[in-house]
């Protein structure tokens, strides 16, 4: 029996490090697009389900996968990560002085046997200026993240304030991964 990552993030790698467990990584390839019209935190939790299944096939029945996929929504949009930097700037304006959810699908597979669920964190963001918008999008950072900035670096500091899991805006509710894995 072995821990699956189903992931390529770099971040979700990185938490799960922090908590001591030992895992590979084996990112799925799977089509990710959710449908707007319907409920954001189920057409999150399904596609992290999707992704769990994917790496299932070629897994033994005995291995563990863990299976993540994070989205924002603002505005009752759904924000993934950005096509261009045009799209992250806009996205970040959408953001700018308002609150917001990061929700993480989570699933945990071990043969037949699924455990899945979302975590929700609200984030409010203070207002931000073009030139703040400009300058970070600048950097390169929001390119591979779901709505365009990672809470642990310098868009940090757009933050002014966070109900929930600190982590889950990582795109790894901590918490949540473990408690369903003990499971």
């Amino acid at each position: 029996m072995s821990l699956i990552l189903a992931s390529r993030s770099p971040r979700r790698r990185d938490l799960l490090a922090r908590v001591g467990l030992t895992f590979t990584v084996r990112a799925a390839e799977i089509d990710e697009t959710m449908d707007p019209a319907l409920d954001p935190a189920a057409e999150v939790a399904r596609i992290s389900a999707k992704k769990a299944g994917a790496i299932a096939k070629d897994a033994s029945p005995e291995d563990v996968i863990l299976a993540a996929d994070t989205i924002v929504v603002a505005a009752g949009r759904i924000l993934g990560k950005p096509r261009s930097e045009d799209d992250a700037r806009a996205m970040l304006r959408l953001l700018s002085g308002r609150t917001h959810q990061v929700m993480t699908g989570l699933t945990v597979r071990r043969g037949g046997e699924v455990h899945t669920l979302t975590e929700v964190t609200q984030v409010t963001f203070r207002p931000l200026t073009e030139a703040e918008i400009a300058a970070y999008v600048a950097t390169g950072d929001p390119m591979d993240k779901a709505g365009s900035y990672g809470v642990q670096g310098a868009a940090g500091a757009f933050v002014a304030g966070l109900d929930g899991d600190f982590f889950n805006v990582m795109g790894l509710p901590l918490c949540a991964a473990v408690t369903l894995l003990r499971q």
